[in-house]
């Protein structure tokens, strides 16, 4: 098994990758490294979550090593990547004051970014957007360029920024080193590299799937309106130290971070709406531990790169084959096992197959964990947890005194035991019965129609199956209290409509439509019938929202 040590031979960098635990390298990097440090070109086409920034920083920091005119600039896509990357570079080189960093990009400040460039920095890690505006300001020169790295270039085309990578490209010296790194292969990626890289190396580490190997993917059948309760049940049973839930819509994400957060998950959520000061609120809480879940939209989690998240939650399926091995590449980087969950409904189930087809690899179809299978779970993480606890506190006196005292009061240790569990471990909860849909073809093998594909099966809280008779019974309980009504004051008179009234809600306090039920449009106020799962938003006033020059007000009525 080939060794970091067997590709470089430098103390700092060893140490580095040492601490982070790293030794051995991924594919990519063991094949990418020797080339780039003998100066070549090189292209490198692997998979999401393979290792590809070690894979060009290392060459790029050993090649700028004791060369004081030389200079670096690595090229990202977003921000996020932009301040990973140069993290990770930061990491590699410790407390070796030769290199200065500067990371650039939209959204920050000028003034801090000019006193970043006025250092002379070595190696410049940024968005080309704001690399082109800094340098067509004069703040930003790069006639000293040696080493220059595109990172995920086939996203950097996918956001438009075709223009501006060839702009930058006709502003360097010809004679510098390339490193072009991309999950796949554009045609305007191989005319970047027959135009501007010379005699270049094509890196392509192959796959047998599309997906990594160290993914778990699963996938759950469950009715639409049962998904959130299929959610807490999936992160109970799991209990992932940092899992990333993806939605297709903003509003979702909205209304899943509240829910979330009234279950008492630490949750938060990423989407195009959201400024750049409360994105990066967001993503700084992330990567701390002060929330670990985030809620995102595929165009708001482009670049995130962030380590040790155990699970990815599709909640929704995405609607591009391509948005799922993006998605669940978010786990299990550099040779880490992850796991992946798929949510599919009646609505979306043709999708897992047509997922299954492009990646050539199959979901597992799993059951939905009963209350006995998550406290199982749940107890043998506790079990390994004490476990992990005893080896780390066995050098611990400072509770002798106290032990002493509990020793002498009780003989049985059995109770005091149960006290003390009873008081680390968490509230018992309660689960709401899930509706699932059955995950069977069309037709049986002798030709004819499947009766059990009209049938919908239902989990009660317990996590068994249900018969028809106490379906019935649980649909008949569940309809009498199913909805709770609100009146708002404006009606006919003032010329509301329904989805008038919907938009309002969902623009204020973010519930969805589908929370709604009957909408009755009085002659001065209109009364709407809401799911009671969507009571806990009305906990807030509307914001001035006016109807015909009248503010619009609500009040629950039962």
């Amino acid at each position: 098994m080939t060794q970091f040590k067997d590709l470089i031979n430098d103390k700092i960098i060893l140490d580095a990758l040492s601490k982070e635990g790293i030794n051995e390298p991924t594919p990519i990097q063991e094949q990418s490294i020797p080339l780039l440090l003998e100066g070549k070109d090189v292209i490198g086409q692997a998979q999401t979550g393979t290792g590809k920034t070690l894979a060009y920083s290392i060459p790029l920091i050993l090649s700028l090593r004791g060369n004081k005119n030389g200079k670096g600039l690595v090229l990202c896509p977003t921000r996020e990547l932009s301040c990973q990357v140069s993290l990770e570079i930061k990491k590699l080189i410790g407390k070796d004051n030769f290199y200065r960093i500067a990371t650039i990009y939209g959204g920050e400040s000028y003034e801090k970014q000019f006193r970043e460039l006025d250092k002379n920095p070595n190696i410049v890690v940024g968005t080309p957007g704001r690399i082109i505006d800094q340098m067509e300001r004069g703040k930003l020169d790069f006639k000293n360029l040696s080493f220059l790295v595109f990172d995920e270039a086939d996203e950097m085309l996918k956001m438009g920024f075709q223009d501006d990578l060839e702009k930058i490209l006709k502003g360097v010296p010809k004679e510098h080193q390339t490193a072009l790194f991309s999950a796949t292969i554009a045609p305007f990626i191989k005319n970047i590299a027959s135009s501007y890289m010379r005699d270049y190396t094509h890196v392509k580490i192959e796959a047998k799937t599309l997906t990594v190997e160290n993914i778990d993917e699963c996938v759950y059948f469950c009715k639409r309106d049962s998904k959130k309760d299929l959610l807490v049940r999936l992160l109970d049973y799991y209990e992932f130290s940092r899992t990333m839930i993806f939605t297709n819509t903003k509003s979702m994400v909205d209304e899943l971070v509240l829910f979330l957060q009234h279950e008492g998950y630490k949750a938060d959520g990423l989407h195009g709406d959201l400024k750049q000061q409360s994105r990066d609120r967001v993503m700084n809480s992330f990567r701390n531990n002060s929330i670990n879940i985030l809620v995102a939209t595929d165009v708001a989690a482009r670049g995130i790169d962030i380590d040790n998240i155990e699970g990815v939650i599709n909640y929704d399926l995405p609607q591009e084959n391509e948005l799922y091995v993006h998605r669940i590449g978010r786990t299990a980087r550099a040779g880490q096992s992850g796991i992946a969950l798929s949510f599919a409904t009646s609505r979306t189930k043709g999708r897992v197959n047509e997922i299954e087809r492009y990646t050539k690899r199959q979901m597992k179809r799993q059951e939905i964990p009963s209350v006995k299978d998550i406290e199982k779970s749940h107890n043998k993480k506790l079990y390994l947890n004490l476990m992990d606890a005893i080896e780390l506190n066995k050098n611990n006196d400072s509770y002798d005194a106290l032990i002493s005292h509990l020793a002498r009061q009780n003989s049985d240790p059995v109770p005091l035991l149960r006290a003390l569990l009873a008081m680390v471990d968490r509230d018992k909860k309660t689960y709401n019965e899930i509706y699932l849909i059955e995950d069977k073809p069309k037709h049986e093998k002798n030709g004819k129609s499947s009766k059990l594909d009209k049938k919908e099966k239902v989990r009660g809280k317990d996590g068994r199956r249900i018969g028809k008779s106490e379906q019935i019974k649980i649909r008949e309980q569940a309809n009498s209290d199913k909805y709770f009504k609100i009146s708002v004051n404006v009606g006919e008179v003032d010329h509301v409509k329904p989805n008038q009234l919907i938009m309002i809600f969902h623009d204020n306090i973010k519930i969805h439509r589908e929370k709604f039920g009957k909408i009755n449009i009085g002659k001065n106020e209109s009364t709407l019938f809401v799911k009671e799962e969507g009571r806990k938003f009305f906990d807030r006033k509307l914001k001035d929202v006016t109807i015909n020059g009248k503010k619009v007000s609500y009040k629950i009525l039962n």
